[in-house]
């Protein structure tokens, strides 16, 4: 009987790597491959190395979030807010070079070389209310959704500032993001109500 030759690490790796775009160390490992072989493919130019524990087939054509993707790799509960989640829902101008996250109060800042990041604290529902799930390059991106997003761009007026949360708040209604019940719900949730009450009163018009 003629043999079949079994396909080797540097096959296997690489077949994954095609599978999963961003491809982590703990993959090989979940799989009882050895991790050696992503130093090795990377040497032989086959592999790049994205970020520390992160790799890709090399020159492999990056998607709009890949950022966002790097981050949620390496901060996994950590969730995409304000700046970078209205880019994500198509609302206002911004075009941040920072990924923004929302992390717990208690939680350590992540310190990553790249991609840069903004953190911001939250706690109970303003951290786990309004999350959806964005898929990018395999990897599953939390995300909050577009009235989250907004509401907290109210709440976090001072570091964005109030011009922005205003754009936010314009271009989202005007493209039926979300609807008054939805929106108000986040200003309670944000507890920033009272502050938006007129500017919701404003669009309604």
């Amino acid at each position: 009987m003629k043999r079949i030759d079994q396909p080797t690490h540097e096959q296997a790796v690489l077949a994954l790597a095609r599978a999963r775009p961003l491809l982590r160390a703990r993959d090989l490992a979940q799989l009882e491959l050895p991790t050696i072989v992503l130093s090795r493919l990377v040497t032989a130019g086959k592999l790049e190395r994205i970020a520390r524990g992160v790799y890709a087939l090399l020159g492999q054509a990056m998607s709009e979030h890949r950022s966002l993707a790097e981050v949620a790799l390496r901060v996994p509960r950590g969730v995409v807010c304000l700046l970078s989640a209205l880019r994500v829902h198509g609302i206002g101008t911004q075009a941040p070079f920072e990924v923004w996250l929302a992390i717990a109060h208690r939680a350590p800042i992540p310190r990553l070389d790249q991609p840069k990041i903004r953190t911001v604290r939250m706690s109970g529902a303003a951290l786990t209310d309004g999350i959806e799930r964005l898929a990018v390059d395999g990897v599953d991106v939390p995300v909050f959704s577009a009235a989250k997003t907004v509401a907290d761009c109210f709440k976090y007026r001072n570091k964005i500032g109030l011009d922005v949360a205003l754009e936010a708040l314009r271009d989202a209604w005007a493209k039926q993001k979300f609807t008054m019940d939805e929106i108000w719900h986040f200003a309670m949730v944000d507890r920033v109500s009272n502050v938006m009450r007129p500017y919701l009163e404003s669009v309604a018009t």
